[in-house]
């Protein structure tokens, strides 16, 4: 195991040898990126930060190389205690033998010069995950006619740009090295999301038994969390167990599992011998597949009445139905009391109702007093109107303004924060029906515009002072989400919000891996009815984009307390582990486990298995079938050609991609 990491000096010179990683960023993704490949994948890694402090955290006093090392060093040490506690991470599963220590560079920008410097004309892949958008597609378009060869991982929030990006860049690679095999290719470019990544996540850990959904040719690999069996019960495994949850899970004063938990730590990937003697933990568990529906037109976000209800308030729509009904019960009196017909009773009381009727001068009494209470309701007829045409005109002026969040509302989340993820949260919640109510400081944030055009309530004020969590009705909400940028402020608005309401679901946007431990412990103590979550962007993040590095594609990641569990798509071809195995000898208990096989033959596959079908407004075309066989037979012999989905541990996906490049030589 390799000895501790201290804090590096910078190294003029290139890198020895080549077939590094070289990843550039400006935050925590950028680290944590490298940390997943250095110490999970053992690569070695050039990482490339700006000089100065961290501009998203500019309270702290480390530099961005000083918050690296530092990151490094504690993993470092972590994976020393862990490795000489128990001998669990010892031998030939060691990822980080013989691994050179992770070379620091910092320069303002990814130039050509500090590209080269780094050894771009040598290196295997390259991550640019820098928070800014145009500086990724800057520094791609650099390294792509720097090294037409490599491999590019990019992280932008636009979606649509990313697509266009991806083919872009895939073309001038194409145009670069004529006859490049199709399937290298397909891996040459890569575009990914933080928000996109993590927000399922997010959202899943404000509600009560919700499901983590990763997608796969338009299928949903649905992973549902359940709670331990009462004595007597049995707990239903679903298709399949995917992890066993922390025996410390209903322990008050007990943390999330980790991969420092020991024994108490959550199992991810356990035979059937350990979840049939895990008694009392919860698990996790492949619940159910089903279709996922294509991209269609976004649901309006607002009320699901009719149009009227959108522009007319509820004291006017009920003033109007009471006056009908006054009309309709004088047209029944005038009915009953007269000899007309019911047409010309209800004509007669329109007119009266209008004021245009004559006198009854000569008429019965009955017949006067219908018209005396008829002028009566008339006259409540006028403000009425004023009131609609104000009302509508109120409506239109304030139409592209935000709602404020309704009376009478409750068994909402509040969502504290509209950047980047704050807006990929929003999007997923109200994918799911569930109603939302919006707090955010800046009125130029981000999500602001797709809020207010979708009709989400918002809140505009800082979270931290007085009355605003009360506006958002916190006192009413099931779950808080606090995805601010500031974990200070994350935190004071869940401890303020516990103050309101003591049994609110809360999770936390948080960074510091140990402040989150000890915010979670002692809200846990403080509140043990209440379920409490502590949530890292980057750490949920990371995984998918090494995954990516790697040249795999990865489907997706579902957090099991503060570990990770990987989703992702293999050619069987090259991995010593899977070729020639039944699907039950192929499984690892805690590393990978085979879920599926892609069936298509290898000429007619999808390459992209995340991708949704194409949408048929016609509703005429129904979706092609998918290819991917879930029920497996435990003895069927995975083959070269086959292509699998496999679930797996961060270790387990690396464990099988490096032996898939000590088999091939060359790579």
């Amino acid at each position: 195991m390799l000895g501790f990491v201290p804090p590096l000096p910078q190294q003029p010179g290139r890198p020895p040898s080549s077939g590094h990683m070289i990843v550039c960023g400006d935050d925590a993704l950028g680290r944590r990126l490298a940390v997943e490949l250095r110490f999970i994948y053992g690569e070695r890694v050039t990482l490339l930060l700006p000089p100065g402090r961290d501009a998203n955290n500019p309270e702290t006093p480390l530099t961005q190389r000083g918050r690296a090392a530092a990151l490094f060093g504690r993993m470092s040490a972590a994976m020393n205690r862990a490795g000489n506690g128990n001998g669990a991470t010892g031998g030939s599963g060691d990822t980080n033998a013989g691994v050179e220590a992770v070379r620091i560079m910092e320069a303002p920008e990814p130039s050509d010069d500090v590209l080269e410097e780094a050894g771009i004309d040598r290196a295997a892949a390259l991550a640019l995950v820098y928070d800014d958008d145009e500086r990724n597609i800057r520094a791609a378009l650099t390294a792509r006619r720097l090294n037409p060869r490599l491999r590019l991982v990019i992280r932008l929030y636009n979606r649509k740009l990313g697509q266009h990006l991806e083919e872009l860049l895939d073309q001038a690679a194409a145009v670069a090295m004529p006859g490049i095999d199709p399937a290298l290719l397909d891996a040459s470019t890569t575009v990914l999301s933080d928000a996109d990544t993590a927000a399922p996540a997010l959202a899943a850990t404000a509600l009560t038994g919700s499901s983590k959904i990763i997608q796969a040719e338009g299928l949903l690999l649905r992973a549902a969390e359940r709670p331990p069996p009462r004595p007597g019960e049995h707990a239903d495994p679903g298709l399949c167990t995917l992890a066993l949850l922390s025996s410390t899970t209903n322990d008050p004063a007990g943390a999330e599992g980790s991969d420092s938990s020991g024994d108490e730590a959550p199992q991810l990937l356990p035979d059937e011998r350990a979840v049939a003697d895990a008694a009392g933990r919860g698990t996790v568990v492949l619940e159910a597949i089903s279709r996922a529906d294509p991209a269609r037109p976004a649901t309006r976000m607002g009320g699901r009445g009719a149009p009227l209800a959108q522009i007319f308030s509820r004291r006017l729509r009920w003033s109007a139905l009471g006056f009908a009904l006054a009309a309709l019960a004088l047209v029944i009196a005038s009915l009953l009391t007269t000899e007309d017909t019911a047409l010309h009773s209800a004509y007669l009381t329109v007119l009266d109702l209008l004021g245009m009727n004559d006198p009854a001068e000569g008429a019965s009494p009955a017949r006067q007093i219908i018209q005396i209470l008829s002028g009566i309701a008339g006259l409540l007829l006028l403000p009425l109107l004023i009131a609609a045409v104000l009302e509508a005109f109120g409506t239109l002026r304030t139409a592209s303004s935000l709602r404020r969040p309704p009376r009478g509302l409750g068994g909402h989340v509040v969502l504290l924060g509209l950047g980047k993820i704050g807006t990929r949260v929003l999007v997923r919640l109200r994918e799911l029906d569930i109603p939302v109510v919006v707090v955010e400081e800046d009125p130029e944030a981000r999500g602001i515009p797709l809020a207010r055009s979708l009709h989400v309530p918002t809140v505009i004020g800082d979270v931290t002072q007085e009355g605003v969590l009360e506006a958002a009705k916190i006192y009413r909400a099931r779950a808080l989400l606090a995805l601010t940028s500031i974990d200070t402020t994350n935190l004071e608005a869940a401890l303020y919000a516990r103050s309101v309401k003591p049994d609110l679901r809360v999770a936390l946007r948080l960074y510091d891996d140990e402040f989150a431990t000890a915010v979670y412990r002692t809200l846990r103590t403080a509140h043990p009815q209440a379920l409490t979550r502590s949530r890292s962007v980057s750490h949920l993040a990371a995984p998918a984009f090494a995954g990516a590095m790697m040249g795999r594609q990865v489907l997706g990641a579902v957090p099991v307390e503060r570990k990770v569990m990987l989703f992702a798509a293999l050619e069987v071809a090259g991995h010593p582990q899977l070729e020639g195995h039944t699907v039950e000898q192929a499984f690892r208990a805690g590393a990978w486990r085979v879920l599926a096989i892609d069936a298509t033959p290898p000429a007619d596959r999808n390459p992209d298995l995340a991708a949704l079908p194409p949408f048929d407004p016609e509703g005429d075309t129904a979706p092609p079938p998918s290819g991917l066989v879930w029920d497996l037979h435990p003895g069927y012999v995975l083959r070269a050609q086959d292509r699998v989905v496999i679930a797996a541990t961060r270790r387990g996906l690396a464990e099988l991609l490096q032996r898939q490049r000590s088999a091939v030589p060359g790579r």
